[in-house]
């Protein structure tokens, strides 16, 4: 005899569930992506938006959405989805809800090699600062790895974070003390230097893009292998994975995303953070999953605060601190979670 009645829709299966969850993330990221074209200090009507995007420069508005704002979207796209990946990698490597890029000093390391770059050899080129970069937010993991594993048995989540954050602290006041020795350079990496997406060509989207996109795929397959790992690694080489495979992948993949949107964007926090914690509580913690989720919600996010930014401040308020707003309270209230 049925549980429920022959009339009646049958109850969602848990592939439907997510299925749906999906698409409308997927939605939601469109329609954001539409208003952060047709949204700002001056609004532009839609339709003036999209003629604009598949015909050409056909009103006068049409340069602001082409060279303004047409790259700043592509970027908050870019870099929500990076840092939003790389987010869920590190907490899954670390088994810790608590880590985050910035928040282990990941950012920090890719902000200070940018700037050693920029200071000591004049480094300008989108390439060059990428580099850098990527450079820097690996050296960072490796070192805070290495900190926090050093004379314990195994990897403690707590003795993680405070490696990331002394770590963090660290380059960043480092960072603080060679711009402010030098103003030129303090001059060219002021606005970069506190997180924005105020980009005014495609050429630095252009470059980061190839490394984000291998970075994302490099991060979607390693979501069955981190599935297993964090049943244990002994149950993990059970099952046919290999433990120490998994967690280089797993850093060469934060490092190509952290240091990508770094390298343009600059050091944006709380992102990797907060949405795989949406993603885990909408989605649960199988990776095949909140992964792809992450991946449309963390554009979402960036890309609202960025919104928020140019119409709640006359000018622009940087997307960086709008998301510091809004990632305080939920590091807050996680932390007391346990």
């Amino acid at each position: 005899m049925p549980l429920y009645p022959l009339t009646a829709c049958p109850p969602p299966t848990l592939y439907q569930r997510r299925s749906l969850i999906l698409g409308l993330a997927l939605l939601t990221l469109v329609l954001v992506c539409v208003l952060s074209l047709s949204l700002g200090a001056k609004p532009i009507a839609l339709q003036v938006v999209f003629d604009s995007l598949w015909v050409g420069p056909v009103h006068p508005d049409s340069i602001l959405v082409l060279q303004s704002r047409l790259p700043r979207t592509l970027l908050g796209a870019l870099a929500g989805a990076a840092l939003a990946l790389a987010g869920a990698l590190m907490q899954a490597l670390t088994r810790n809800p608590l880590a985050d890029p910035g928040i282990l000093g990941v950012n920090a390391g890719a902000s200070f090699a940018v700037i050693l770059g920029v200071a000591l050899l004049a480094v300008d080129s989108p390439a060059g600062l990428q580099l850098l970069a990527c450079i820097g937010a690996l050296s960072t993991t490796v070192l805070v790895y290495l900190l926090s594993a050093f004379g314990a048995e195994r990897l403690e989540p707590m003795r993680f974070i405070l490696a990331g954050v002394a770590i963090g602290a660290l380059l960043m006041g480092l960072a603080t003390g060679i711009t402010l020795l030098d103003p030129a350079t303090f001059d060219r990496i002021r606005y970069w230097s506190a997180g924005t997406l105020d980009v005014r060509n495609l050429e630095g989207v252009l470059w980061i893009t190839p490394t984000i996109v291998c970075g994302g795929l490099l991060a979607l397959s390693l979501a069955r292998p981190l599935n297993a790992l964090s049943m244990g690694e002994d149950l993990a080489r059970s099952l046919g994975t290999r433990p120490r495979r998994t967690q280089v992948l797993t850093v060469a993949a934060i490092t190509l995303l952290c240091g990508a949107s770094t390298a343009v964007a600059g050091p944006i926090g709380f992102i990797g953070l907060m949405i795989p914690a949406l993603a885990r509580w909408l989605m649960g913690s199988d990776l095949r999953w909140s992964l792809p989720l992450g991946l449309l919600l963390g554009p979402c996010l960036l890309l609202l605060a960025d919104i928020i930014g140019r119409l709640l401040v006359p000018g622009e308020l940087r997307v960086s601190i709008v998301t510091a707003f809004v990632g305080a309270p939920v590091l807050i209230w996680l932390a007391r979670r346990g």
